[in-house]
């Protein structure tokens, strides 16, 4: 009898993914994923050199017709994670409403259906300030101009038509974020009462790759937070006791916008697991780096 032969293998061809606006949070999606499940580029005014996993294209999605260039490409997923040129509503306008309201139309035009868009946003649209616990079903009134214009951009990617989700980062910490640890440093730290909210920049790259690779259709909205709001009194205070130092605060210092207590059972209920669970876990090797570059004598 004659064996007959077997039929080829498949070869698994990676999946496209493009992530707009790759900066720290971005490059740090990259490299937790698979190379060999994921074929990445990262998109910027300003590009670095590549990576051995994330090729970097030179884009300002401002220009409509430069990102129509790039999407061309037809790419499977989509991670939008901006920042912008300027921290005003102008420059929020741009980086956010324009970045997103331009893929949609160009996407469209294209006629383009990616299997994923994920809209990284901000927990600056909720402006609850009663120190009460707000979760993705809380009410979004922003007050402030920045948590405006990411909530329009929230609302072009919702009406897309397109599979989505949005992320909604608290304050992020960690390598070369060290705005907490130079405030204690400088003796200017606030002594707020005002609960805060916080991940670790790792944490935000790790939940969107978790994300990325889940089968099963995912929320419209996660917060995406640690496990542990906390006054930034408390907080201040225990970045000073790993310095030594005594007096750390300012009468002049500018208390934190907000006061409210970010729940994450939605994002953990996903499966993730987070690595730091609360500013103590993060923050102690950033201090330890800190100390360690600081230069004699500063």
């Amino acid at each position: 009898m004659t064996n007959k032969p077997s039929a080829p293998q498949k070869l698994h061809t990676p999946e496209k993914l493009l992530i707009i606006g790759c900066g720290d949070i971005g490059q740090r999606l990259a490299s937790q994923l698979d190379q060999s499940q994921y074929q990445i580029t990262g998109i910027r005014r300003h590009c670095p050199l590549d990576l051995p996993y994330l090729r970097y294209k030179t884009c300002n999605v401002g220009d409509a017709e430069a990102l129509k260039a790039v999407l061309m490409e037809s790419f499977d997923s989509i991670v939008i994670t901006m920042t912008p040129a300027e921290r005003n509503d102008a420059g929020y306008e741009q980086a956010y409403v324009r970045t997103c309201r331009h893929l949609v139309t160009t996407l469209n035009e294209l006629k383009l259906k990616p299997r994923l868009i994920i809209f990284v946003s901000s927990t600056a649209v909720y402006a609850q300030d009663n120190g009460n616990w707000v979760d993705e079903g809380s009410v979004n009134e922003p007050t402030s101009f920045s948590g405006q214009r990411l909530l329009e951009a929230e609302q072009i990617i919702g009406a897309s038509g397109f599979n989505h989700t949005i992320v909604r980062f608290s304050g992020i910490y960690g390598p070369g974020r060290n705005r907490l640890i130079e405030q204690v440093t400088q003796r200017r730290a606030s002594a707020s009462p005002h609960f805060t909210n916080r991940i670790h920049a790792d944490d935000c790259a790790g939940f969107l790759a978790h994300l990325l690779n889940q089968p099963q259709t995912l929320a419209p909205v996660y917060i995406a937070t640690d496990s542990n709001p906390t006054p930034m009194i408390e907080v201040v205070s225990w970045i000073a006791v790993q310095l030594g130092i005594e007096k750390f605060l300012s009468d002049d210092a500018i208390n934190e916008r907000g006061n409210k207590k970010l729940g994450n059972q939605l994002m953990l209920a996903s499966g993730y697991q987070l690595r730091y669970s609360d500013f103590r876990a993060g923050y102690i090797g950033m201090i330890h780096e800190y100390q360690a570059n600081k230069k004699p004598g500063a």
